[in-house]
């Protein structure tokens, strides 16, 4: 009897393995390794929230699936402050960061081979990891006239501000994207997960009236607190949006035991209700982006987009590996843009989170010969 095939091989080689050889490269570099190939903090998690947390570390008992009752209440009236939504008839539902959801939404919404499943051109892998895993199909798009007249999809991904591009999608595309979507029958998600990091254009949620027209239906935003409170260690994320689709991702997570830790819902609680510290940490982002911006283009970078988000949307006008072998001889670590799809090729990504000093020693590498 054959063994069955592997999950598994439904997915491509790890996207972070591959710069194994540019960070060996950027390592030896005299003056060490300056990493902005991810987008994890590295700045202190704030002091309320440790403390949210190790208020509630004594938690012999299972937690909710659904998320306390004061945690969802903080969900809501955080929606409601940033996204512009009403909470009347929004469902809300913690998750194990944001990144389990991307990657398991398809299977979650019964999604499975002869589905299709429409991505940004240039995209986070997890979406098409999460794709692969249900065993559908994947088409790459931002135009949906492109998609053709197929009635079989049934998920749209959009993602603004964009990881890795930082654009930033106007109301009035989105909204085109959920009358597309409803008028089908598919679900529309939304990665707002750098939704409170606007720049140079301000961001809107497809939970704002003027995208959803005031109804929740067929809509889903994704939201994690990952880079706004520096919880990435804590797997702190939320899904709001339509009521009925919730309910039924509650129902299924119920059963596979994907439950958000208890003390981690606490410390959710004070971080969605206090602005003062989200608001430090994007002013530490706003300078580093302004140092690094000007960095990359006095070193001849051409910036693309980039209007939000946390990272630099770069280019030299040459193949990526080109760029990452480039930067990774001055000891400096970035993204190939064809992580992001066959769109990327001639891109790199540089993350925003690293400590001011090395942010300042970028500077100084770039002017070097």
């Amino acid at each position: 009897m054959s063994r069955p095939t592997p999950v598994s091989s439904r997915l491509p080689d790890f996207t972070w393995d591959t710069l194994d050889a540019a960070a060996a490269t950027a390592a030896a570099h005299p003056d060490g390794l300056i990493n902005l190939s991810m987008g994890t903090p590295v700045d202190p998690v704030p002091p309320l929230i440790r403390q949210a947390l190790a208020d509630a570390s004594d938690a012999p008992g299972y937690p909710l699936t659904a998320g306390t009752p004061a945690l969802r209440d903080a969900i809501a009236a955080w929606v409601s402050r940033a996204c512009g939504a009403g909470v009347d008839g929004l469902g809300v539902l913690p998750t194990i960061g944001s990144k389990e959801l991307v990657a398991w939404l398809p299977t979650l919404l019964g999604i499975g081979p002869g589905d299709v499943v429409v991505v940004p051109a240039i995209a986070y892998p997890t979406y098409e990891d999460g794709v692969r895993l249900a065993g559908a199909t994947t088409v790459r798009s931002d135009s949906l006239t492109a998609v053709g007249p197929t009635p079989r999809v049934r998920l749209v991904w959009v993602n603004s501000p964009g990881n890795p591009t930082g654009r930033v999608l106007p109301a009035t595309h989105l909204r085109k994207v959920v009358d597309w979507a409803r008028e089908r029958g598919a679900v529309v998600a939304s990665d707002e997960c750098y939704l409170p990091l606007g720049w140079d254009a301000e961001p809107v949620s497809i939970l704002s009236p003027e995208v959803c027209g005031g109804s929740y239906e067929g809509v889903l935003a994704v939201h994690s607190l990952s880079k706004r409170s520096n919880l990435a260690g804590y797997r702190a994320g939320f899904v709001a949006g339509d009521p009925a689709l919730v309910a039924e991702l509650l129902k299924i997570r119920k059963h596979a035991g994907m439950i958000v830790p208890a003390p981690v819902q606490a410390a959710m609680v004070a971080a969605l209700g206090d602005q003062a510290h989200a608001d430090e940490q994007r002013e530490r982002y706003r300078a580093r982006r302004e140092k690094l911006r000007a960095a990359f283009t006095g070193a001849g970078f051409t910036v693309e987009h980039s209007e939000a988000g946390l990272y630099l949307w770069l280019t030299r006008d040459e193949d990526c590996w080109e760029t990452v072998d480039w930067l990774a001889r001055r000891g400096i670590l970035v993204a190939a843009g064809v992580f992001y799809g066959p769109a990327g090729a001639r891109h790199v990504r540089a993350a925003l989170t690293e400590s001011d000093e090395h942010i300042a020693a970028v500077a100084e590498r770039l002017a070097r010969p």
